[in-house]
């Protein structure tokens, strides 16, 4: 049993319904804390949420403007650091990637990698170069040259 994450009617993110339903209880309770509205919402008939676009992207970015404040505060970065990965995730699948600072850029697309392959996103190996891909004879960023990253939903 899953938890899909659609847009517009297409299928961003085929969560598993634990995984899935916790997202969203963390986004919901990052969301009150940073007093922004998420652009998820509950689908009763899908089983899972609707994302609203230009919403969650907001949203993303105020939970991403968020932890870069944190100087460095460990329990707030680990409490906030799954929960920022996953929606950047979701984010790029939905066609709408944000820019991450140089200060962050490489551990989080690292991360992004690892999130985006469980999630089924399809560009994930341009994520990070870092990132080993599945498979005995697999390198880091086995792409073809003049594919973009980002962008692509999963369909």
């Amino acid at each position: 049993m899953g938890y899909p994450y659609q847009l517009d009617g297409d299928m961003l993110w085929d969560a598993g319904y634990h995984s899935g339903r916790l997202y969203l209880s963390l986004v919901q309770g990052a969301a009150e804390c940073l007093e922004l509205p998420t652009g998820l919402t509950r689908n009763d008939r899908l089983g899972g949420c609707d994302v609203e676009l230009p919403v969650f992207r907001v949203f993303v970015e105020g939970l991403y403007e968020s932890y870069s404040r944190t100087d460095h505060n460990p329990v707030l970065d680990g409490l906030s650091r799954g929960l920022l990965v996953t929606s950047l995730v979701l984010l790029d699948m939905a066609g709408s990637p944000i820019p991450l600072s140089a200060e962050h850029e490489e551990a989080l697309r690292g991360e992004m990698g690892s999130f985006g392959r469980s999630m089924g996103a399809a560009n994930w190996r341009l994520y990070s170069d870092g990132v080993q891909q599945p498979g005995p004879s697999a390198s880091p960023r086995s792409v073809l040259p003049g594919t973009q990253s980002g962008g692509e939903r999963r369909r």
